[in-house]
């Protein structure tokens, strides 16, 4: 196979996600998958971020919003349960914070400097409603 450059490709082109026919992408594990070179999940986003969120697990209620709108499927979901960030594949939008109900918020966007534990210790408490 031919490898073109970005500015070769036709309009309308398909670029294959994987090398072979994967018959249950659903069920197969990420790092199972055999990816094309010109998939974008061998590719790290992570250099170029600013703000990464973080994830509280006591706090998520697994909704599934943070997974539904995220634009790079950097939310990791395994039988409908929040159980991760794809540090890899995110590209610090802060899309999954923004729809994220629950209060506090149990993905938050911190500073890419920050450490995930230290930024998990300093978690704001719940809000409670004005009257």
């Amino acid at each position: 196979m031919e490898y073109l450059g970005w500015d070769q490709v036709e309009t309308g082109a398909i670029l294959p996600s994987f090398e072979k026919e994967i018959e249950d992408i659903a069920s197969t594990p990420r790092e199972e998958r055999d990816y094309a070179p010109t998939n974008s999940y061998t590719a790290s986003v992570a250099d170029w971020r600013v703000f990464k969120p973080v994830y509280n697990r006591d706090i998520c209620i697994d909704c599934q919003n943070c997974w539904v709108f995220c634009p790079d499927t950097a939310i990791i979901s395994k039988d409908k349960k929040m159980v991760g960030i794809d540090y890899e594949h995110c590209k610090g939008c802060g899309v999954c914070a923004e729809v994220c109900p629950t209060n506090p918020k149990s993905l938050i966007m911190f500073a890419e400097t920050v450490d995930n534990e230290e930024a998990l210790a300093s978690w704001p408490e719940k809000k409670k409603k004005e009257k």
